[in-house]
């Protein structure tokens, strides 16, 4: 690691531009389905397909992005999307002032957005491979991480005063403003990029759009990784909406509680990736992302055991701080293994069908959850998907990478 662990002028403007966008999403978290309630009148299968089918229709047109980008300089295409995504979220406050906003258009921009959002990762993740040794992936991994949970602490209590002081769509202005700021700091990182390892683009074919996955199916530690992680996030993301509805429902809790429940734990992700690189330094990558992997499964079937009162507050903000400890300290680790176990000429495919995966997998398991929810009460079904997420260690890889970082040779179809 160089010196103070400084990893120059263009990491620090990109990591500026991570955490401005960040931060504006975590301002607007829930707005969408907020406009939906109190201005369009919208009723719970309508804010469920909001928050379901934009998800898995913007992975679905994401799919072709993928081997267009990798062939592609990666900072014109995050300044695009950058801009794509500013554009259309302020098409949201607009309809609104002029009376004509409505829940298709909710929709639409949801849909562009999920695209232009995992089209985004593809191309900064193969941006950041090309602007940092392999060395320092795990130090810029882990501050993007420490970035994010920071933002999730003191995002939504910034938004949720801002909607009642300025209206329901006021923190979607400021989400706009915020991928407008992350487009303009991409381009301060300045220099040459250097060009796609590829003389020309080739012609687009129907099986070049599984490019990305062949490539993890093939690799003997993605493989497992992606599995468990599609699995885990998808399982966790899909009781959010029953607890809400047994904490806020059913228990009898105010909304506050509910919001302070899941805002301090955030400090568990803050703390997480902070201890990510001393603990890779003195046990190793394998040994730590094999348990911080194997511990966060284990505190989501607490959730099933909630009750009233503060003892149910108490139960409720320990799980979830245990659960964000343990994935602050796994995810920049898994993005760092991600990055350096992908040959550089297929990061964007390879990083475009991980992101498609867990988003499309998230909407479906969180819309069958619904259905399980409706059928067994949201206590059975939170408990089942604690049940099942013990299981998802049993798909971590079995053991450490066996060729050194970049080595590996290119896969051929699975």
């Amino acid at each position: 690691m160089r010196g103070g662990h400084r990893l120059g002028r263009p990491f620090g403007w990109l990591w500026a531009a991570y955490g401005t966008s960040a931060l504006g999403t975590w301002l607007a978290f829930g707005a969408f389905p907020l406009i939906a309630v109190r201005v369009l009148h919208a009723g719970p299968a309508e804010v469920a397909a909001l928050s379901c089918v934009g998800a898995a229709v913007g992975a679905a047109v994401a799919v072709p992005l993928g081997p267009w980008v990798e062939f592609r300089r990666k900072r014109p295409v995050m300044i695009a999307t950058d801009l794509v995504r500013f554009a259309a979220l302020l098409t949201v406050p607009a309809a609104y002032a002029l009376g004509v906003l409505g829940l298709v258009q909710l929709l639409l921009v949801s849909v562009v957005v999920a695209a232009a959002d995992i089209t985004f990762r593809a191309a900064s993740g193969a941006y950041l491979k090309t602007l940092l040794p392999d060395g320092d992936l795990l130090v810029a991994n882990a501050r993007f991480e420490s970035t994010a949970w920071t933002t999730t602490i003191i995002g939504p209590p910034l938004g949720g005063a801002a909607l009642g002081l300025l209206g329901p769509v006021a923190t979607v202005v400021v989400d706009a403003a915020s991928y407008l700021l992350s487009a303009l700091g991409i381009r301060a990182t300045g220099g040459p990029e250097r060009p796609p390892g590829h003389r020309q683009a080739p012609r687009m074919r129907v099986r070049d759009l599984l490019d990305g996955w062949r490539y993890v199916l093939a690799d003997a530690t993605l493989r497992p990784l992606l599995v468990n992680t599609t699995l885990f996030n998808g399982l966790v993301m899909a009781t959010e909406p029953l607890l809400a509805v047994l904490m806020l429902g059913h228990l009898g809790f105010a909304p506050w509680q509910y919001g302070l429940a899941f805002a301090v734990p955030s400090i568990g992700g803050l703390l997480g990736s902070r201890l990510a690189r001393p603990l890779v330094g003195r046990f190793g990558r394998h040994r730590v992302l094999t348990a911080a992997g194997t511990l966060r499964a284990v505190w989501p079937v607490g959730l099933a055991f909630l009750r009233p009162g503060a003892g149910g507050l108490l139960l409720v903000t320990g799980v979830e701080f245990g659960l964000i400890l343990c994935c602050g300290v796994f995810n920049p680790i898994s993005a760092t293994l991600r990055l350096e176990r992908t040959s550089p000429d297929r990061v964007a495919r390879t990083l475009s069908a991980w992101a498609v995966t867990t988003k499309a997998s998230t909407a479906l398991l969180t819309a069958l959850w619904g259905v399980l929810g409706t059928l067994l009460g949201p206590r059975a079904a939170i408990g089942l998907a604690g049940v099942l997420l013990l299981a998802t260690p049993l798909l971590l890889p079995r053991r450490a990478a066996a060729l050194p970082a970049g080595a590996e040779p290119a896969p051929g179809r699975a």
